[in-house]
C-alpha cells in the first residue's frame, strides 16, 4: 500500500502545487474569484489520481478486489500526502513570493461589500474579524499549516468516498440469466 499511496499521492501533490504557482500570479490579472474557481477545478482534477491509486492498489495488491474500509484508507492516505504537498507550497508561497496576500485580500473583500451595498459598520467589523484572523494565521504557523491543510479536504474526501464505494464493488455473473449484477464486497 506505501507505493501506491507515496506515488499518487505524491503525483496529485505535484499538481496541486504547480497550479498554485501558476494561480498566484494570476490573481492580479484575473482576480480572486476566478482564481478560487481555478484553484478548486485544479484539485478536482488533482484528487482524481485518488480514484487511479485505489484502482491500482485494488488491480496490483488486492487482486480485483478491495473493501469499501481499505479502499477508504488508501484514498485517505493519498489526501494525506497531496494535502501535505499543498501545504508545503503554500508556506513557501506565503512567506516567501507573497507576504502581502492577506492585505491584498482584505482590499479586495472591502471593494466587494462596498458593491454588494454594505454599511460602513458591516464593512468595519469585516476589517476587524479579517484582522484578527490574519494575525492569528501569521502569528501561530500551527493554524496556518492546519487551516491550509483543511482547506483541499473537503474535495479530497468527497472523491475519496465516491471512489472508493465505486471501486469496492465487484461484477458477478447472476445464476440464471448472466447478467452482470452489482453487488458490494
Amino acid at each position: 500500500m506505501r507505493k501506491t499511496v507515496w506515488t499518487f499521492g505524491l503525483i496529485a501533490g505535484a499538481i496541486l502545487s504547480v497550479m498554485m504557482l501558476v494561480t498566484i500570479p494570476l490573481e492580479n490579472g484575473i482576480g480572486f474569484d476566478r482564481a478560487e474557481i481555478l484553484g478548486y477545478t485544479s484539485m478536482v482534477v488533482a484528487f482524481l489520481l485518488i480514484f487511479f491509486g485505489i484502482r491500482s492498489y485494488r488491480d496490483n495488491v488486492g487482486g480485483g478486489r478491495i473493501s469499501f474500509g481499505r479502499a477508504l484508507a488508501v484514498g485517505s492516505l493519498i489526501t494525506v500526502v497531496a494535502s501535505a504537498c499543498y501545504v508545503a507550497t503554500w508556506e513557501v508561497i506565503y512567506y516567501k513570493i507573497t507576504p502581502d496576500f492577506f492585505t491584498k485580500y482584505q482590499a479586495y473583500k472591502v471593494d466587494q461589500a462596498k458593491a454588494k451595498g454594505a454599511t460602513q459598520a458591516e464593512i468595519d467589523k469585516q476589517l476587524a474579524d479579517m484582522k484578527q484572523f490574519a494575525e492569528l494565521y501569521e502569528k501561530n504557523p500551527l493554524v496556518n499549516v492546519a487551516v491550509t491543510f483543511v482547506e483541499p479536504l473537503p474535495v479530497a474526501l468527497l472523491i475519496t468516498l465516491v471512489s472508493a464505494g465505486v471501486l469496492s464493488r465487484r461484477r458477478r455473473l447472476g445464476p440464471v440469466t448472466g447478467v452482470a449484477a452489482l453487488s458490494s464486497q
